[in-house]
């Protein structure tokens, strides 16, 4: 058991005692404002007493005097009495502060309000908790621990008390040196040595005080053995953060203690990745952190962290740190004046932490929702609609949480014109039908000859005031027939009267019901079920079960004289089957809506069950897998072949478009080949066989698809007319025409092909580009236009081209003859394999046979006709 010391006696703080004499003396109204307003320039705050002690509460009002003020405990009024003054000044002194008074059950602990109030209105403090100074026995006495020279040593001591207990350790009976940087104190009751020595070992006492009591824990014995082995030791946490909850401008402490060889580095971080900060922020001893004055950032989840130095080898452990804030207004009422009749609305918001609760007083009491008062955005705004005298008060938003309250007020004035009517008297309602009311009402007592018309408020009178609506009247009329409303409905009235100062106060509300209303007839649709068995739909009338209402259903077979039923459903019904029916009888279904009103127009259903029974009958017994299975199968053929369909039909379709696109790019290949080259048409010479000279920018414009035969490919190709039946057009020899010399050398080739275009159908097998091979110091002998042949000399270094044969229009082809076409040796030239290229020619004019001395020719790119030289020779 902790040795108690004798408690020390406590006297009130020296400010309080100068200031009792002046509070005490002080004359009636001394000390308060005269502003339009009442408001607090001072609140009582939370204390904690010393029972025995006096206690001295603050309260300062401003405001239009007379002002009196009074106070309450825990809501009720506090009456005058020598136990507790009220000071001219509103303060509360209370001489002598008691838990347990005695020979009373009451205490003086728990919430006090200041209340001032003057003509305008009254106004309530924010709440102060007073509570009385304890001081608890120690419910965790520190522990006897041993450690090793250079070692980290721990105790730790845990007790409760208001306000918070003053915790300070002695070694032998002795407080300990805190100037020694080994020893680490913590707010929270915790000693921290380290670098453990031999003359560190002694008892230690935990010593808590408080304005309430002084007490001495249990000693602890603390043994420094040798010093350690200097073995490796892995980095531990012994204690890591707690998680605390504290309120903003408090001091947060973070215990971190790690141990190891060599000894571990410590470090802290936020878990949410935010920097920690430096203001206010330092590390106590060797690794606990210190947050002084704590804000609503400070909250989070903090890490510490023990690091072997030079490895990443780490320990962690982590606390929660929850600030909390009490609630402060960002945003106050303000006073307002309104005219008569129309609306008020205050609005207040309030922060903190947790978020704070809104409630609002009128003159002191709470004011909830309700008639002509509405709450909205949790309670921030307050509405008043139609303000009248009644409503001219103070109201005050009072804001609370956890953390503390704080209140906010202002004051509504309510404008009353000189000269407004009275409210309307004598208002009436009557029903006139299912959707009608007529109200009617008498004029205002006085102040009539100003009114410029009437506005009549009407709402049902079950829903919220919000949902009210108006209709206007002129002033000449004293009734109003209000239309399009629901039968069997109560509703609520009253009327205004309005001048050009404003309106009148509100005539009071009267209430008329519609009403009643047979149900319309509701819609029916029938269902064969089968062969003897019919399912009615409709839609459901929750409606008619609140006007004791609902369905009723009659069948019979047609012909018959008299219904069956009626059969009586509710109102939430919306479906009936009917059994055992005649498979062979046509029947008349009949459903109607009724209520305490009466019965609705019938809807009539003639449904016959003798198709369904005949298809019955006619369907022998089957099994129903089986046909499933059938139906499955054949469904699936058909779509097998749909499919199938659909890809012939594709695979066509692309076949012609690919041939198609196929000819018509030859055909722009074979045009590429013979088109004539750029060039003015003077430079053209269409008698000369041009050999090589052609530029290297021409040579790459040559056509790539045609193929290299000899003499004998052409006669293969191109047969006799003993060979082929039928007759092929001749092709015809021709040469490209540079724009440039006609004829140059070149050394690099050694031989020159010629080149026999057969690609505009020269014989009926072939579509091919021919070639052969001429040797230097031949010549070509080709056609003229006006008959006989032309030659022209190859050079002994000619470049290797490729002659194109230009075919007749196509159309002219007829049954010919066989025309041979010689090739002349002039000059020594003649074919490699030495043989005569015969050929079809149409049967038309030789002269129409030749091609246009304009033709034009394209030479093979350079590669190819190398290419080709290369594997004539």
């Amino acid at each position: 058991m902790a040795a108690p010391r004798p408690a020390p006696l406590l006297l009130p703080p020296p400010p309080l005692l100068l200031l009792l004499p002046a509070l005490l003396l002080s004359a009636p109204g001394q000390g308060l404002g005269y502003s339009a307003e009442l408001a607090f320039a001072l609140e009582p705050s939370d204390d904690i007493a010393v029972p025995g002690q006096p206690l001295l509460l603050g309260c300062k009002v401003e405001g239009t005097p007379p002002v009196r003020v009074t106070w309450r405990k825990n809501g009720v009024e506090l009456p005058e009495s020598t136990h507790a003054t009220v000071l001219a000044n509103g303060s509360l002194l209370i001489p002598h502060f008691w838990t347990e008074r005695p020979g009373s059950l009451s205490e003086d602990e728990g919430d006090y309000e200041c209340v001032a109030q003057n003509r305008f209105g009254l106004v309530v403090s924010r709440k102060a908790r007073i509570q009385a100074a304890t001081m608890s026995d120690f419910h965790v006495h520190p522990q006897a621990t041993v450690g090793e020279e250079g070692g980290v040593a721990r105790f730790q001591c845990q007790i409760h008390g208001l306000p918070k207990p003053l915790i300070t350790w002695e070694k032998n009976r002795v407080p300990i040196d805190t100037g020694d940087e080994r020893y680490t104190l913590l707010p929270k009751g915790v000693l921290q040595i380290t670098g453990l020595r031999a003359e560190d070992s002694g008892v230690f006492h935990c010593v808590a005080s408080n304005v309430a009591s002084v007490r001495i824990s249990h000693g602890a014995r603390l043994t420094v053995s040798g010093s350690g082995s200097g073995a490796y030791k892995e980095p531990t946490i012994l204690v890591g953060p707690e998680n605390l909850t504290l309120t903003v401008h408090q001091t947060a402490v973070l215990e971190c203690v790690a141990t190891g060889n060599p000894r571990p580095i410590v470090s802290w971080s936020r878990l949410d990745g935010r920097p920690i900060g430096v203001e206010g922020i330092q590390v106590l001893g060797t690794g606990n952190l210190i947050i002084s004055d704590v804000s609503v950032q400070h909250s989070g989840v903090y890490v510490c962290a023990a690091n072997r130095p030079g490895t990443r080898v780490r320990r962690t452990a982590q606390g929660r740190l929850v600030v909390q804030a009490p609630a402060e207004f960002v945003q106050h009422p303000q006073s307002i004046s309104r005219p008569a009749g129309t609306t008020a609305m205050f609005t207040c918001q309030a922060q903190g932490e947790p978020p704070p609760h809104v409630t609002w007083l009128k003159n002191g009491e709470v004011l909830g929702p309700g008639g002509h008062v509405r709450l909205k955005n949790n309670n921030s705004t307050l509405t008043i609609l139609g303000i009248g005298p009644e409503d001219e008060a103070i109201y005050q938003c009072v804001a609370q949480n956890s953390a503390g309250s704080s209140q906010a007020s202002a004051r509504l004035t309510v404008l009353w014109a000189e000269g407004l009517p009275g409210p309307p008297r004598n208002v009436r309602a009557a029903s006139v039908s299912s959707t009608e009311v007529r109200v009617s009402w008498n004029e205002p007592l006085v102040n009539t000859k100003e009114i410029i018309g009437y506005v009549l408020h009407i709402r049902k009178a079950a829903d919220p005031p919000e949902l009210e609506y108006q209709e206007a009247v002129s002033k000449s009329t004293f009734q109003h027939l209000v239309s399009d409303l629901e039968p069997s409905t109560a509703y609520s009235f009253y009327i205004k009267a309005y001048t050009p100062r404003g309106a009148s106060s509100a005539s009071i509300p009267t209430l008329a019901s519609t009403l009643g209303e047979a149900p319309a007839p509701p819609m029916l649709s029938v269902r064969v079920l089968g062969g003897s068995s019919l399912q009615l739909l409709w839609e459901p009338w929750p409606r008619l079960a609140q006007h004791d209402g609902g369905f009723k259903l009659f069948y019979r077979q047609a012909g018959q004289a008299s219904f069956a039923g009626p059969i009586l459903l509710p109102g939430t019904t919306s479906s009936y089957n009917l059994s055992w029916l005649d498979p062979s009888a046509v029947y008349e279904v009949k459903l109607l809506a009724y209520n305490q009103h009466g019965d609705s127009n019938a809807t009539v259903r003639l449904v016959s069950l003798r198709g369904a029974s005949d298809r019955t009958a006619l369907s022998p017994p089957c099994d129903c897998r089986k046909e499933d299975a059938a139906n499955q199968t054949s469904t699936t053929g058909i779509i097998i072949g749909i499919h199938i369909g659909v890809t012939c039909i594709i695979f066509c379709v692309l076949f012609l478009l690919f041939g198609q696109r196929g000819r018509v790019l030859l055909c722009k290949d074979v045009e590429n080949q013979l088109s004539p080259p750029q060039g003015p048409q003077g430079q053209r010479d269409p008698g000369v066989l041009t050999l090589n000279g052609i530029a290297q920018r021409e040579r790459g414009q040559l056509g790539q698809e045609e193929k290299r035969v000899d003499a004998k490919e052409l006669e293969q190709l191109c047969p006799p007319a003993g060979v082929v039946g039928r007759p092929s057009p001749s092709p015809t020899v021709s040469a490209p025409t540079p724009s440039h010399s006609p004829l140059s050398t070149s050394p690099s080739c050694p031989a020159f092909l010629v080149a026999i275009d057969l690609s505009h159908q020269p014989c009926p097998n072939s579509r091919s580009a021919l070639s052969t091979q001429l040797k230097p110091g031949r010549e070509v002998v080709r056609p003229q236009p006006l008959g006989g042949m032309r030659s022209d000399t190859v050079p002994p270094h000619a470049t290797p081209v490729r002659l194109a044969l230009s075919p007749q229009d196509p159309a002219g082809l007829a049954t010919c003859e066989e025309t041979p076409l010689s090739m002349l040796p002039l000059q020594g030239f003649s074919l490699v394999e030495g043989r005569t290229v015969q050929a079809k020619a149409p049967c038309v004019d030789p002269v129409a046979t030749l091609p246009s001395p304009d033709v034009g020719h394209r030479l093979l790119p350079e590669g190819q006709a190398a290419q080709l030289a290369h594997s004539g020779q």
